[in-house]
């Protein structure tokens, strides 16, 4: 019966990739500043972005408000409020994601990332270990990367960007 195929070979593949799977951030080896039980993260944030932050999930593209956000101001975490990005690094990618080209000094933390059985460079929060998205090679000048970030794991305060 092909549905029946189908779906044991859907099943079969989502088993397959779930093993390729990283730890979520909030079970990173590394000491973060800021420290919440999984209940005290739950109702800190939407579940969205609990989903995010903490699990690693991502948005769909095209879907934050923050992708088309052009006033001067800061993005700041949406778990712990540390400011990441500044307005003038925000760049349009064309990819449906907030981007930036370069992150506020000692706001972002790196880790190789092999999910889905690709290798890539995941971003969070330093202080709080929030997933914030990817950092890519082909970003504009000066630096040539690309935060690829999830709009709802930030914030933003218009004004003065840090």
């Amino acid at each position: 019966m092909p549905s029946r195929r189908i779906f044991l070979l859907s099943s079969v593949g989502a088993v397959a990739l779930a093993a390729f799977r990283s730890p979520p951030a909030w079970s990173a080896e590394e000491p973060f500043e800021v420290t919440h039980t999984d209940a005290e993260w739950k109702a800190m944030l939407t579940d969205e972005q609990y989903q995010i932050l903490r699990h690693e999930d991502t948005e769909r593209p095209f879907t934050s408000t923050l992708n088309t956000e052009k006033r001067k101001g800061t993005f700041h975490c949406a778990g712990c409020e540390l400011p990441l990005y500044s307005s003038e690094t925000k760049y349009d990618s064309g990819t449906g994601w907030p981007s930036f080209w370069e992150a506020m000094p000692n706001a972002v933390g790196l880790r190789e990332d092999t999910t889905f059985g690709m290798v890539r460079t995941e971003c969070h929060c330093r202080r709080c270990g929030g997933h914030l998205g990817h950092v890519f090679d082909d970003g504009p000048p000066p630096t040539g990367k690309r935060h690829c970030i999830n709009g709802l794991s930030m914030t933003f305060a218009a004004g003065t960007s840090s």
